[in-house]
């Protein structure tokens, strides 16, 4: 995938461990606009690729602006992050859209944790501007952990629910009230921490259709070993190729000339779906819904594999 360089235009220490960065056109003319609730890749200053959401006006096209939650135990990228002063160089991907408004919606159910504020921060304010139904559910441990929590008192304090220090014992029961109360066509949106994610979509899919729930994640699923896989045939345009247990899809279509677009190579951005024509998957990801899941229809390419011994797939 092509990246676009950008300078950071300008630094915000929105919390004791959350940043916002934002990202502008060396030449100063506009970077463009994003649909809310749409992501980007950056490339740090150590090479190390991250998706972050896009939590700048979405109507706005002068610069971009992501947020970032500086996480000790992680793999660099965060903690490199935070040392980017203005001025400074990176690289990014243009917009994708993993969490889009459902069209069809009469309202919409926005659910964050911590640094899940993100995405729901650029809807938000869309909604409101737009005058579309929506309500935004925010639990964070602190006031002074919650990013962005007095833009969303100042800009839409009656769509905003505000669960501050609430036990985990008690945010099932919140939930719940919410959603008992859900009208037909509500949409529900959530992103958070893994364990979250999982409990409010289970939750959600109680009083909505599975269809109806949209997630963001961008925290990769632990891979079996390759001793666990089996070798299978992959069919594309014509050509077939053999997969090795030892290899993904991708890799073997890329080294073959396949043009597949690539990311994350961790099945979290969705960057390489790719559509199946023949065969079953073994889904492995952490991008695609339930209902992608279940349709047998889309993989991603670069962590899942197939249960049979063949797939034929096509260009998504």
């Amino acid at each position: 995938m092509s990246l676009i360089d950008v300078i950071v235009s300008d630094v915000v220490q929105e919390t004791p461990t959350v940043k916002t960065f934002y990202l502008s056109k060396p030449d100063g003319t506009p970077i463009g606009s994003y649909s809310p609730g749409a992501h980007i890749d950056v490339m740090g200053p150590t090479a190390i690729t991250r998706q972050y959401s896009l939590c700048s006006r979405p109507d706005g096209r002068e610069s971009f602006a992501v947020a970032v939650k500086r996480e000790t135990d992680s793999r660099g990228g965060s903690v490199a992050l935070h040392e980017v002063k203005v001025g400074d160089a990176l690289k990014i991907s243009e917009p994708r859209n993993l969490l889009e408004m459902g069209s069809d919606a009469s309202h919409h159910v926005l659910v964050a944790a911590g640094i899940g504020i993100t995405p729901m921060l650029s809807m938000a304010r869309y909604m409101d501007v737009e005058g579309i139904s929506f309500e935004l559910h925010y639990f964070s441990r602190t006031e002074e952990d919650a990013a962005f929590l007095p833009l969303l008192r100042d800009r839409c304090p009656e769509k905003l629910h505000a669960h501050v220090g609430v036990a985990r014992d008690r945010q099932d029961a919140l939930l719940e009230s919410a959603l008992a109360r859900a009208v037909d066509g509500t949409h529900v949106y959530v992103c958070g921490p893994d364990g979250f994610m999982t409990k409010v979509v289970a939750l959600a899919e109680r009083f909505v259709p599975a269809g109806a729930v949209h997630f963001e994640n961008f925290h990769a699923t632990a891979q079996p070993s390759a001793e666990c896989n089996t070798a299978f045939e992959v069919e594309l345009e014509g050509e077939t190729y053999s997969v090795p247990a030892d290899k993904s899809i991708v890799e073997v279509l890329e080294e073959n000339g396949c043009d597949v677009d690539t990311s994350c190579q961790e099945g979290i951005c969705g960057t390489c779906i790719m559509q199946i024509v023949d065969g079953d998957p073994e889904h492995r990801d952490n991008v695609l819904t339930k209902v992608e899941r279940e349709s047998g229809e889309v993989i991603a390419v670069c962590v899942s594999r197939a249960k049979g011994p063949r797939m034929v797939l096509d260009y998504y």
